[in-house]
């Protein structure tokens, strides 16, 4: 095992739960190791509580996305106690997940992302009129440029660029190719986009009470009550972010996506991928699912369908008892118990999940390549202009990359935004014809079940197991696991550590390529 020189701690922007390390020898990345550095413990939080609980608190698993653990949990539930939602509780929970995944991709963009590949003291040079002119060949929104540059000229006379300090700006891995104008186009949007952020929240807000953490989708259907009037509302805010992301997020990613082509060789990890399928259709099943559920094994362009008894969690690499390890979740335990942080021990608090023996892949570009080689329309269309774009048609395989994964995530958003207004129109045709049941009430007090759900980071399973109607055992498996976990019993690196070996570093005191391909995980 080789010995970190490279450290990058916090990782994201917004919070600091990752440490990466890595060992770099001439410029190339040849080892790594991934820290998830916060230990939360619903699991344990989870036992003794009503089945009807575990909704509330299982949001708090993750700030960003709170709906999908609600809605993972929820199922849990409904699965153990054999409960089937009415259908229009199935619409208003897609349309509710739909906007948070809307929320999500948006802000992992602009917000999170988007840095790593645009300068914005390169906007500074920017001509105005060929901005405009440059925003107009991509197909993009335009914005008031002059007012976007000016106030970045004021934030850099003033000494400091206030959100955009302490970038790696300048770095040698930023396109040296890029228009300035491309840069003012992007910092414009950047700012934008917060807006079109909060709008995806108003709808979550409006369906479910607030944002994050909603209160709406219990066990047994939904508590939200659906009228022309609300569903009017939901249905303009629905509309604004999709132009948006239609309009200028898409063109955006297709403008700056040939400038780091290079980006398609590598950051590409084992391969393997696995999602267990989000947004139900009218049968409720996995296989049925507007996003299917399958998985995808290394060098092949095969997606098979997943099977959950083949997952099993370690933890030779982390900080918990080993009688924790090497179990499938619905048979699994959390008992925390850490040492100290030793690459060549234990390292992190992330359990290191495998399917049938492999490290998968979990998030957008699982779920978009399961759903392209299962041919679903949407999503094929919108894959295939992408490949075109950058002069890769009839080449899926090039999205195994860092470049690949960044793209995956914002034709989702498309994807989904389409999806989400059929829905809204979906609804309010069956409101109008009276036709709305929302709730199954239950008296079942004892049973066991999983809730297999696809939160907008990734794949995330909720087990639960109900006696005397109080839950007596509950495991949670989040994308954060699957994409970040550490080496597991026989020592094979996590998916995230595998993306990373390999992948150039130019300077070693300031790990960009490390930091992109990290950050296109959404740790």
């Amino acid at each position: 095992m080789g010995t970190p020189n490279v450290t990058i701690d916090p990782v994201t922007r917004i919070e600091g739960h990752l440490r990466v390390e890595c060992e770099v020898t001439n410029g190339i990345i040849t080892d790594a190791w991934v820290s998830c550095s916060l230990f939360r413990g619903m699991e344990m939080v989870m036992k003794g509580r009503a089945p009807s609980d575990a909704f509330y608190v299982a949001q708090r698993i993750c700030g960003v996305c709170p709906i999908s653990h609600g809605h993972a949990s929820t199922m849990s539930a409904e699965s153990a106690l054999g409960i089937t939602i009415p259908n229009g509780a199935r619409i208003v929970r897609n349309i509710i997940e739909a906007a948070q995944y809307l929320h999500s991709h948006i802000l992992w963009f602009y917000t999170l992302g988007a840095l790593d590949y645009i300068d914005p003291g390169k906007a500074l040079t920017a001509d105005i009129a060929n901005t405009y002119a440059l925003a107009e060949q991509a197909g993009t929104t335009t914005s008031n440029f002059k007012q976007v540059q000016d106030k970045l000229k004021t934030l850099v006379a003033g000494g400091q660029l206030s959100i955009f300090t302490n970038g790696w700006f300048n770095h040698p891995a930023y396109a040296q190719n890029m228009p300035p104008e491309l840069a003012l186009i992007a910092v414009a949007h950047y700012l934008e986009a917060l807006e079109f952020q909060a709008e995806a929240a108003r709808i979550i807000a409006v369906m479910g009470g607030k944002f994050p953490h909603f209160m709406t989708s219990l066990p047994g259907g939904t508590a939200w009550v659906p009228t022309e009037e609300k569903l009017g509302d939901v249905l303009f805010r629905l509309e604004r972010v999709a132009d948006f992301v239609n309009n200028t997020m898409i063109p955006d990613t297709l403008a700056i996506a040939p400038f780091y082509t290079d980006a398609l060789k590598y950051g590409g990890g084992w391969g393997n991928f696995l999602a267990w399928g989000v947004f139900n259709k009218e049968s409720l099943l996995a296989k049925d699912r507007y996003m299917p559920e399958g998985v995808v094994m290394a060098g092949s362009l095969k997606a098979e369908e997943a099977d959950v008894e083949k997952v099993k969690e370690y933890v030779k690499s982390s900080w918990f008892k080993p009688e924790d390890g090497n179990l499938n979740p619905k048979n699994g335990m959390t008992n925390p118990e850490f040492t100290k942080y030793d690459v060549n021990d234990k390292y992190t608090w992330a359990k290191a999940p495998r399917y049938d023996g492999k490290p998968m892949e979990a998030g957008p570009l699982s779920r978009m390549l399961v759903a392209y080689l299962k041919g679903v329309p949407e999503v094929v269309k919108i894959v295939d202009l992408a490949l075109a774009k950058l002069g890769a048609t009839g080449h899926p395989e090039v999205l195994v990359s860092l470049l690949g994964r960044v793209a995956a995530r914002n034709l989702e958003a498309s994807v989904v935004a389409g999806w989400g207004l059929d829905w809204v129109n979906e609804l309010l045709a069956a409101v109008k014809a009276g036709d709305v049941k929302l709730f199954e009430p239950s008296s079942a007090t004892a049973g066991e079940g999983a809730g297999l759900w696809e939160a907008p980071r990734g794949a995330v399973g909720h087990w639960m197991t109900v006696k005397s109607g109080r839950i007596d055992s509950y495991q949670v498996c989040t994308p954060s696991t699957w994409n970040m976990g550490g080496r597991d019993d026989t020592g094979m690196v996590g998916t995230l550590e595998k993306s990373l070996i390999g992948a150039p570093c130019l300077d070693p005191t300031k790990p960009m390529e490390a930091a992109r391909i990290a950050r296109s995980f959404d740790p």
